[in-house]
């Protein structure tokens, strides 16, 4: 059993910790990463994403019971968070928000995706894919909603309101997923040349992110902010997940979307994290160190969870 499990997690943190020696020992510079996490994350996910959105039975895998089992326990460990935060480490609201989107916003597209697929098959990602298509929109919506009822200065809540909702739309990664749905509703026939070379750039998308996704970590540092990042640690890799199985299971979703939530749920918080911290100027340091610690021992923890599973 634990040779199995290591045979699923292994290869995705081999990868992320081949990028990350890469960049260490100079053989790749930050300006390479930069590269190939544009490529990522413009060109070949969104392709990945479409071909998800476009053949996605949407009946199915927008189950009400799925995205209240997955947000309704990242929405809880974002409030534990916050609270965490703003009281026992005496930051303040603003900062406490962008600390605690970090327990909110999890890395479902370059840790989720992979771990899932090669756990349970690539038949089994249609409830990966549905969340992931409402992941930015909800946690955004959540983030700046909680930033906008706390703070009382800078930019107004209607013009950061605006820029984040038009800079969402612009993003290659909902232009992908919004792209793959008019394909899908409409019942649109692509060529098959054209699906061939989609389908060519979306299985480059993962290995190429996650390699980028190490170069990315080299600059992120533990050494300041290492008890809020402890916390937000906890809460993503352990109590969310753990929150997610108690409400699918009472809501009784079927058993494999079960696995799914619980693993989507398990995985370490993304750079949306961090940039969500840079978007409001507040809690950079406890943002980026939480993306790194959580990662980091995210290789243990989602073992645990895959056994558990």
């Amino acid at each position: 059993m634990l040779l199995e499990i290591l045979n699923v997690v292994a290869p995705v943190f081999i990868v992320v910790g081949a990028g990350y020696v890469a960049v260490r020992s100079g053989f790749f510079t930050a300006a390479h990463i930069d590269q190939l996490m544009k490529f990522a994350i413009q060109i070949a996910v969104p392709c990945l994403l479409f071909r998800a959105a476009s053949t996605i039975d949407l009946a199915d895998a927008f189950d009400w019971r799925l995205l209240l089992s997955y947000y309704g326990s990242s929405i809880t460990c974002f409030a534990l968070g916050f609270v965490i935060v703003r009281y026992f480490f005496k930051r303040r609201p603003g900062e406490a928000v962008a600390v605690a989107f970090s327990a909110l916003f999890s890395n479902l597209v370059l840790l989720g995706l992979p771990i899932s697929e090669r756990a349970f098959g690539v038949d089994s990602l249609a409830p990966n894919f549905a969340l992931v298509s409402v992941n930015a929109p909800f946690c955004y919506l959540v983030g700046i909603t909680a930033m906008e009822v706390l703070r009382a200065d800078g930019r107004g809540a209607a013009e950061t309101a605006r820029i984040v909702f038009v800079a969402m739309f612009r993003n290659s990664l909902m232009i992908g997923i919004g792209l793959g749905f008019i394909v899908n509703l409409g019942e649109i026939a692509l060529p098959e040349s054209l699906v061939g070379a989609i389908d060519l750039l979306a299985r480059a998308s993962l290995p190429v992110a996650l390699f980028a996704l190490g170069g990315v970590l080299t600059r992120y540092s533990l050494s300041k902010s290492i008890g809020e990042a402890s916390v937000i640690s906890v809460l993503s890799l352990a109590v969310q997940p753990a929150l997610a199985w108690l409400i699918a299971t009472q809501l009784q979703l079927p058993y494999g979307i079960t696995h799914s939530v619980v693993l989507m749920a398990a995985v370490a918080p993304g750079l949306n994290a961090y940039l969500f911290a840079s978007l409001y100027n507040r809690g950079l340091g406890a943002a980026a160190s939480s993306v790194l610690l959580a990662t980091i021992l995210s290789v243990f923890t989602v073992s645990v969870w895959l056994v558990l599973l």
